[in-house]
């Protein structure tokens, strides 16, 4: 290959950002300078890494994460040689989070996150626990370090034994626990009884964001200040005593099981999302009562539950990044716009019952800078060049379900089709190349997209 231009290695190194994972890895092998280059740290910040028997990685392999400085790492099931060597190559990682599932782990498994002594975040995907996850041992290693931790979709022997420890993590910044079973029983599960789940929120005062998986069978309703616990300083005044929490999310929340007034204490909210299970016939919709007091709001994602038109009318105006994965009509859209006069990033679905949803966002939603649109059992049409209108529109995301896309793949059209790819380009052409737009695919049935999603600051 011939030498690269002579420019200034920072140059380079920004260039290179936009490129993804695997585009870098590609240009690596382009020539020896191209390979510094893209093995800089600054490319690889918050990247994390999958690994998998280890014994099949080289050194060479181990001493390119090292150059890239790379710090968080998300791991199949290890022996203990593999740990051994995780920590002898990659001593200073300060995030780990456990892939896996179909297996069994004894409480000693974990105590292997000790060894690493930068560690802080901990995320644990799938597998069933014969013993507690978090021993007293390594909870008292990690109480002042940790401060990220996600548990999802696991079967532990005692959900109220976890949490308890978990009180301990007294510098625990984000908390993330969706459960799928107790014990070894059926796929039953049973919420944290009231006064485990107060301790933890009276013990971690730097709580800022909480995923909370609300499943419980049969969905009984629970105590009305169960996401309020009382001041224990302050002994018969009804004063809120947890964490100012910034974001909360519910999970699997089945709408009868909690009050009207169930986060009147978290005015300081600034990100709601709220998941719905499923919805009974005559239930009354507690989401307008949620959002009142929730003035300081900026993000809000609403999946599934009742119609918009249930609590359109209380949502913030605040409120400037909007998810809505329910079923929209044009009439929901022309009673959302006056609410939210500075949004300026949406994602909605369009059906069959949405009408033409592209001709109508410039109008209601002109400071938009970013657009997603699920489109469900159809491809997007013409109408799709009205979004050039958006001014502001920097960004467009166009996702269309797997089963449709794999449906026409099949009869031998690609995705996007060439009708699709004709109006993104005449959209590109008439934004001037202001709009960048992607086209991705959604699953049917994914492991819910927040549950193996896990984030680190």
């Amino acid at each position: 290959m011939e030498d690269l231009p002579q420019l200034p290695p920072e140059v380079w190194v920004y260039i290179l950002s936009f490129l993804s994972t695997e585009e870098k890895h590609t240009v690596r092998f382009g020539c020896r300078q191209l390979k510094v280059l893209i093995d800089q740290p600054s490319l690889w910040r918050n990247h994390t890494v999958m690994l998998c028997d280890l014994r099949r990685y080289t050194y060479g392999f181990w001493d390119m994460l090292r150059h890239r400085k790379l710090t968080r790492v998300a791991v199949r099931h290890l022996r203990r040689k593999e740990w051994r060597r995780l920590v002898k190559f990659l001593p200073t990682l300060s995030a780990v989070v456990f892939v896996d599932g179909g297996r069994k782990y004894k409480g000693k498994y974990m105590e292997n996150l000790a060894h690493f002594p930068g560690l802080k975040d901990i995320g644990v995907r799938n597998g069933t626990w014969e013993e507690p996850m978090l021993g007293s041992s390594l909870t008292s290693k990690l109480q002042e370090r940790l401060t990220h931790l996600s548990v999802c979709n696991v079967r532990l022997p005692c959900c109220a034994h976890f949490i308890q420890a978990v009180s301990h993590l007294v510098n625990l910044q984000y908390l993330m626990f969706h459960q799928q079973g107790e014990g070894y029983g059926l796929d039953t599960v049973r919420p944290v009884p009231c006064e485990v789940f107060h301790n933890l929120l009276l013990s971690l005062k730097k709580l800022k964001h909480l995923s909370w998986g609300m499943r419980g069978e049969p969905p009984a309703p629970l105590p009305d200040d169960y996401l309020s616990p009382s001041d224990p300083e302050s002994p018969g005044v009804p004063r809120y005593g947890g964490p100012a929490l910034t974001s909360l999310e519910l999970v699997d929340y089945p709408e009868c099981i909690l009050p009207e007034n169930a986060l009147q204490s978290f005015s300081s909210l600034r990100s709601l999302t709220v998941r719905y299970r499923y919805i009974r016939e005559g239930i009354e919709c507690r989401l307008a009562s949620w959002l009142k007091p929730l003035q300081q709001l900026e993000t809000l994602c609403i999946v599934g539950g009742n119609s918009l038109a249930a609590y359109t009318t209380t949502i913030p105006s605040s409120v400037s990044r909007l998810t809505l994965r329910v079923a929209i009509t044009l009439k929901d859209m022309d009673s959302i716009a006056p609410k939210v006069p500075a949004l300026e990033h949406l994602d909605i679905e369009q059906n069959r019952s949405s009408g033409s949803l592209c001709r109508r966002i410039p109008m209601l939603f002109p400071q938009l800078k970013t657009l997603r649109i699920r489109f469900f059992r159809r491809e997007p049409e013409k109408d799709l060049l009205s979004l050039h209108r958006l001014r502001h529109l920097v960004r467009l995301e166009l996702l269309v379900e797997r089963s449709f896309i794999l449906r026409d793949y099949l009869n031998g059209h690609p995705w996007p089709s060439p009708c699709v790819q004709e109006h993104i380009n005449q959209l590109r052409e008439l934004s001037e190349n202001r709009i960048t737009v992607i086209t991705t695919m959604r699953r049917r049935n994914p492991l819910r997209e927040c549950d193996c999603v896990w984030e680190g600051d």
